[in-house]
């Protein structure tokens, strides 16, 4: 019954679309409508149907879709019926992406396009450009303080360069992933300014209060995101007398979901990148969007539909663009975000894979693989089509937001051994590690690090004592933790300047609009004199970037390293190695035996542990990184210190 009254809403909605919108050819999207609707309009009046002008909103979301549609190019109408066609494309282990600052990677948009060259020799074929809109000069918090989601910040470029962009990837077969920041604007976007000069239709666009009355309710159960710089969650704001919610900074007010106004709003501006040719748009803090007294107001479950509703609207109008979840909360919420109670992928296809990214770290300081592999194993089955987005740094801080349980399983007390990371990489343990440490919390006593891949494994304190053996452990580091997120399964990330050995910037304390933020330390801007050393043997950067660019390629080639639930962790004896299979999902007898060394001396694995993982041991083992047998001994298989090797059977 009710699915006959959602098609006869659907039909009625159809009958009033505006006149230039019943004149256009919409045969996919009329086909794509039909099956998305029963789902479209039961999320969206589960979240909103209890509005007086639900019909009205319902009749304005399928209007924004059918624009969307009609302004989608002949190319990217095409390019979407061919993803529907091969739906697992992305599942692939051709993919690699990079993270970078335009104007860090590059001077600008249109230098960026000069140097896509760069990508096709390291082997990246998906590229995230960080923050690109218009944001304000100087609080901004690194471009995700949005005073226009249309417009690109003149000081990288114009909307006609990533139109531009987008179409030279297209022809390299290189993805364009770009940031849709759905939780917060600047307090210098058209609709806060409109809300501060009395437009109560506006100020319902946010959280805004003439009292602390309900922001102290709120206050209750809220915790603190940046506790150092922006205590609370609201802030008064002069110009209307009034208190907004601020979860993050200050200057980037949150905005009201219970709003079907701003949902609308916020899709049609998702159709709009995705119609400028963005193969993946990644939703940042998709896990703030809805807000309840008496919670965290991380998490909540409307977040989730209202993820939901914006994918099955997406599905109708440009269903080849994908959906990159940036929700660094615990595993088992994470998960949430490939969608619950599905099959497939229902909110997001991409999600972060923050709990291995940490794990790793730990790996590093402790030199064992024990909450590495614990961690693994607690992490939660993905859908069939999702997929994790792996990586070792990224630009944001490092967290260790591991689970408490986990961290005592393995016999650690978890505040002490939180405050142990903190302390190793801060260099107040381990003076080689040159991190940074972002916001203390005194009260739970939780902080994060901040550094450069290569200052926090050692690279930094190493070169500046010359010291070839600590030169060459550091890049063995680097090489292990980037040897796993190719192989682990998902899309590898990998961040701008770490396949050339970038150090720490400590310039950032002298800009004032970035002193504050010493994220800035390791958001680097390329030398590109000093990145022509990856051409000169002998050098770091030589080094560092020929052997990843060969990891690449290999990686390409190993259909195990697909994405399609085919790893298996192994459990061994030895706690300083890490060891999963991948398998070929249509041919599990074609293995691919990962080992990883987190210990700076030898170590062996047995190779009756690889006997109960299925390997018949009799045939001959080969490397397919170094493409040599892997040491051996009586006990089994050795690894160097911070070797990796990716084995198979001949």
């Amino acid at each position: 019954m009710y699915e006959q009254i959602s098609h006869s809403l659907l039909n009625s909605i159809l009958d009033d679309l505006k006149p230039e919108i019943r004149r256009q050819d919409l045969r996919h999207f009329y086909t794509r409508l039909g099956a998305n609707f029963y789902a479209i309009h039961s999320l969206f009046f589960t979240l909103y149907g209890h509005r007086d002008d639900f019909q009205l909103q319902m009749l304005r979301l399928v209007e924004t879709m059918a624009k969307g549609y009609i302004d989608r190019t002949p190319e990217l109408e095409a390019l979407d019926i061919q993803r529907e066609q091969d739906h697992n494309w992305f599942l692939s282990q051709k993919w690699v992406g990079m993270a970078l600052y335009s104007n860090g990677f590059a001077d600008n948009l249109p230098d960026l396009t000069n140097k896509i060259s760069y990508f096709q020799e390291l082997g990246i074929n998906m590229v995230h450009i960080m923050p690109i809109l218009k944001c304000p000069v100087g609080q901004s918090d690194g471009g995700y303080a949005i005073s226009d989601f249309r417009q690109i910040d003149d000081r990288v470029g114009s909307l006609e360069d990533v139109r531009q962009l987008a179409q030279d990837f297209r022809k390299r077969e290189i993805l364009l992933v770009l940031d849709i920041v759905l939780n917060h604007t600047s307090d210098e976007h058209e609709w806060a300014q409109k809300a501060m000069q009395g437009d109560r239709a506006y100020q319902d666009y946010y959280y805004v209060f003439d009292d602390r009355e309900i922001p102290d309710l709120f206050e209750q159960s809220m915790p603190e995101v940046f506790p150092e710089t922006d205590p609370g969650n609201f802030t008064w704001n002069g110009a209307m007398e009034k208190w907004v919610m601020t979860v993050f900074h200050n200057y980037q007010w949150d905005l009201n979901y219970s709003n079907p106004a701003v949902f609308i709003e916020m899709l049609d501006i998702i159709l709009f990148w995705a119609n400028q040719g963005v193969d993946i748009l990644r939703l940042d803090a998709v896990a703030f969007l809805w807000k309840k007294m008496g919670t965290s107001c991380q998490n909540e479950r409307k977040a989730h539909l209202l993820l939901q509703l914006m994918k099955d609207c997406c599905q109708v109008t440009a269903p080849g663009v994908l959906f990159i979840a940036e929700a660094i909360v615990a595993p088992f919420e994470v998960i949430k975000y490939f969608g619950e109670d599905a099959i497939v992928a229902k909110e997001c296809e991409i999600a972060y894979n923050a709990t291995l990214m940490a794990l790793l770290w730990d790996g590093i300081a402790t030199q064992n693989a024990k909450l590495l592999y614990q961690g693994v194993k607690s992490l939660p089955n993905k859908l069939e089509r999702a997929t994790w987005l792996n990586y070792v740094r990224c630009h944001d801080d490092i967290g260790f937001g591991f689970d408490d349980h986990d961290i005592r399983a393995v016999g650690y007390e978890p505040r002490a051994h939180r405050r142990f990371l903190v302390d190793y990489f801060s260099g107040r343990f381990d003076a080689s590690a040159r991190g940074l440490v972002f916001m203390p919390n005194e009260a739970t006593g939780d902080a994060r690090i901040c550094g450069s891949l290569a200052s926090l494994v050692g690279l930094e304190a190493a070169l500046e004592v010359g010291d070839d053996d600590l030169i060459a452990a550091a890049i063995g580091r680097i090489l292990l933790l980037h040897g796993i997120i190719l192989s682990f399964g998902g899309i590898p990330l990998i961040y701008n300047g770490d396949a050339l050995g970038v150090l720490n910037d400590y310039s950032f304390a002298e800009d004032p609009s970035k002193r504050d933020d010493n994220r800035w330390v390791h958001r680097p801007k390329i030398d590109w004199e000093k990145a022509a050393l990856r051409k000169k043997q002998g050098t770091v950067e030589h080094t560092i970037f020929n052997a990843m660019k060969k990891m690449i390629a290999i990686r390409k080639e190993i259909s195990a390293f697909a994405d399609f639930d085919n790893r298996e962790l192994l459990t061994i004896e030895n706690e300083h190695l890490l060891c999963f299979t991948r398998f070929n999902h249509q041919r599990p007898s074609e293995k691919v035996l990962v080992i990883a060394n987190f210990n700076a001396q030898p170590q062996s694995i047995e190779l009756e542990a690889l006997r109960l993982a299925g390997f018949n041991l009799y045939g001959q083992w080969i490397d397919l990184y170094s493409g040599r047998k892997p040491d051996q001994d009586d006990r089994g298989i050795v690894l160097e210190g911070f070797q990796f090797c990716w084995l198979t059977e001949t």
